[in-house]
């Protein structure tokens, strides 16, 4: 493992801890399932860890943390109204890390792992799909306002924040957006749902499922931890990468964060 995905897996650790402790459901998700099931640990080119939990879980998590006192490393973020807290979800920092995210307003915390809340859908597909591009479009107009300009995405992506950025606050507010996502997200129960979703996933209408995939959180391990993954993991990988079994060719064997500076040795509450 790197330095970084030491420091990585002693706060997955941690977090799965304090999961249990609280009851908390929690699932790793996406590439940190993968890596999980694939490779008993990290993808070894990667270089972050996700985690979702079912929408009651997440809410109750946010309750609890909301004045947590941690006499360790580690504290617990959501979206407020901060402005360079620039997500729609919640994260988890290591506090004797600092790590700047290439973010409009350089996001300036520790090392994190990230906390996606997992939403019901419905029962019909086609209502479903029409619910997730509801939310989809508010985080595609969210991320117009947040995100920074970079080299190698699509050129129209960065027109589309160029223009964004033209446009006030009082008209156009990230953070207005982010609580219209949040609400829409939990307007539909995760356990009372035949569909359910994490709208904040990298693929689509890919991150869809029946709940009855995600089930009960199953053990799983993960380099020289155990965590929580899908209780049919197979049918949720084999939904975001198909044959998933198969490593992708090595150019495509890279990390797609895009930090501007990171320091595993000094906290970021330093300065």
């Amino acid at each position: 493992m790197t330095d970084l995905q030491k420091k990585l897996l002693d706060m997955f650790s941690w977090f799965h801890g304090f999961c249990v402790e609280n009851g908390l459901r929690y699932y790793a998700m996406g590439g940190t399932a993968l890596g999980a099931v694939r490779h008993n640990g990290f993808i070894p080119w990667d270089d972050d860890i996700d985690v979702g939990m079912p929408r009651n879980d997440y809410e109750k998590l946010r309750k609890l943390v909301a004045n947590f006192k941690s006499e360790n490393e580690y504290c617990f973020e959501f979206p407020s109204e901060k402005k360079d807290f620039v997500y729609a979800y919640g994260k988890v920092y290591d506090k004797t890390t600092t790590l700047v995210e290439n973010t409009r307003y350089n996001t300036k915390r520790g090392i994190f792992i990230d906390i996606f809340p997992l939403d019901g859908m419905g029962d019909d597909m086609e209502d479903v799909r029409a619910h997730f591009k509801k939310i989809q479009k508010l985080n595609n107009l969210a991320h117009t306002r947040i995100c920074a300009i970079r080299k190698g995405r699509k050129w129209y992506k960065n027109m589309a924040i160029v223009v964004s950025r033209c446009i006030p606050d009082f008209i156009i507010d990230a953070r207005k957006i982010t609580k219209k996502i949040d609400a829409l997200g939990a307007s539909r129960s995760f356990d009372d749902c035949k569909y359910i979703a994490n709208c904040f996933g990298a693929w689509g209408e890919k991150e869809i499922h029946e709940k009855r995939i995600y089930g009960t959180p199953k053990l799983c391990k993960f380099e020289t931890a155990e965590i929580y993954v899908q209780e049919d993991t197979d049918a949720y990988l084999r939904g975001l990468y198909g044959d998933y079994m198969k490593l992708p060719p090595v150019e495509k064997r890279v990390t797609h964060h895009d930090y501007v500076s990171m320091d595993l040795e000094k906290s970021y509450l330093s300065e």
